[in-house]
């Protein structure tokens, strides 16, 4: 969507379901065509459960390590209005199963990480994506066939995933994939080669941080599709959007600050810029005086360095800002964090939140700005890049109490 030109943007959910239907009706004619595409066939049909695979023994697909789903209950958070339904609604949540497939003469497309057994099955559980209720709506449905397949081999492990060019799905859903994989494999290969997007320059270096820049590296592409003597696939552990707790335990243990590095902000403003339609704070500059007259000082990730976003959020006590992939930096954030984060009435999300409840003593509210009874429960809330219109001295006014509650100044 945020490649969309800012005039369409509000057209997006009209689009959405448009490609939605394509695709479903391109994928019938692909799945009819299959037959004579050879191995650039799309897939003929899909297991939609991880046990699914009993009932499939040709395909040889072997599930390690599997832990079946376990609710998640949450006290919602504090904010403004008060029980918000986005919030209200994730009190309870499911923590997805967690597994590693085998999956012997695997295929697996880039772009998306949609793996395929070799008699031609979609693994649906570890390759969803966004928006699309069932695996027949998924993108690589719409060309019609597979990109031109490559033969690697050896085992190839799959980090790649749907969301792999974004900030927050990178640390959350692309990384922690190889503490899954560790975790679930029986002497997993220590050094094996795995598939994952390498295009932008943050992407190699959070892999190096991690610990991992040594690994062979297969690079992500849309127009790519792989397959290997075997796939192993984990589970991805963040697919719901909740960071479980085990998730954001691993990216704190393997991406970590600088030891001695220079003296950090401890109040944080985290901004958007200036650029309308892509979730700015509209009226930030008088923001901006309220907040750096109570000592905070303004960040914009985007243009430091993925070591020091590490670095300086590792340092926070408090972090005001708009939401967005920015604040995916809260996974770096020491015990008993403060953060306030606001949206627009038109898009609310719960994704921050839940890495702050994996904090030890974090504490986290929201400020909604607008007519929320507008987008009532079941609300699409797809206004993605709206941007944020709220009253500075509302902000102000919210950090003062939390100030005062929280750090006695």
């Amino acid at each position: 969507m945020s490649k969309l030109p800012s005039r369409l943007q509000p057209l997006w959910p009209y689009a959405k379901r448009v490609h939605r239907l394509l695709t479903f009706a391109v994928g019938l004619v692909a799945r009819r065509l299959g037959p004579f595409l050879g191995e650039r066939a799309a897939p003929r049909g899909a297991v939609t459960s991880v046990e699914g695979w009993v009932s499939h023994p040709g395909a040889g697909v072997v599930v390690h390590g599997f832990r079946p789903e376990t609710p998640l209950v949450r006290e919602a958070p504090a904010g403004e209005p008060a029980g918000h339904w986005v919030f209200a609604r994730s009190d309870r949540a499911v923590v997805p199963p967690s597994f590693c497939l085998e999956v012997p003469g695997g295929t697996v497309v880039g772009g998306t990480g949609a793996v395929i057994s070799r008699t031609g099955l979609l693994d649906a559980e570890s390759s969803p994506y966004f928006g699309t209720p069932t695996w027949r709506e998924h993108p690589l449905f719409l060309k019609g066939r597979l990109p031109a397949v490559q033969h690697v081999e050896g085992d190839l492990l799959v980090l790649a995933t749907r969301g792999s060019a974004n900030y927050y799905h990178f640390l959350t859903d692309v990384l922690p994939r190889l503490g899954v994989y560790a975790d679930a494999v029986p002497d997993p290969a220590p050094d094996p080669t795995v598939l994952v997007p390498q295009a932008r320059g943050w992407q190699r270096t959070l892999l190096e941080i991690a610990g991992y820049g040594h690994l062979p590296v297969v690079e992500d592409a849309p127009d790519l599709a792989v397959r290997a003597d075997r796939l192993f696939v984990p589970s991805i552990p963040n697919v719901l959007e909740i960071a479980p707790a085990s998730t954001v335990a691993w990216v704190r243990e393997h991406l970590r600050p600088q030891a001695g590095s220079d003296p950090r902000p401890r109040r944080l403003y985290v901004t958007r810029g200036t650029q309308p339609n892509s979730r700015r704070v509209v009226r930030e500059d008088e923001l901006w005086a309220l907040l750096e007259e109570r000592g905070f000082e303004k960040v914009e990730p985007g243009g430091l360095s993925p070591q020091e976003q590490i670095d300086v959020f590792s340092a926070a006590e408090m972090v005001v800002g708009p939401h967005g992939a920015a604040l995916t930096n809260l996974l770096f954030a020491p015990a008993g964090v403060t953060v306030l984060e606001l949206f627009t009435a038109a898009y609310v999300n719960q994704c921050y939140w839940s890495i702050s409840r994996s904090i030890p003593d974090a504490h986290y509210e929201y400020l909604v700005d607008g007519d929320v009874t507008r987008y009532g429960p079941g609300s699409p809330m797809n206004a993605i890049l709206a941007d944020i219109e709220i009253d500075p001295a509302r902000v102000a006014a919210t950090v003062d109490r939390l100030i005062a509650e929280r750090h006695g100044a």
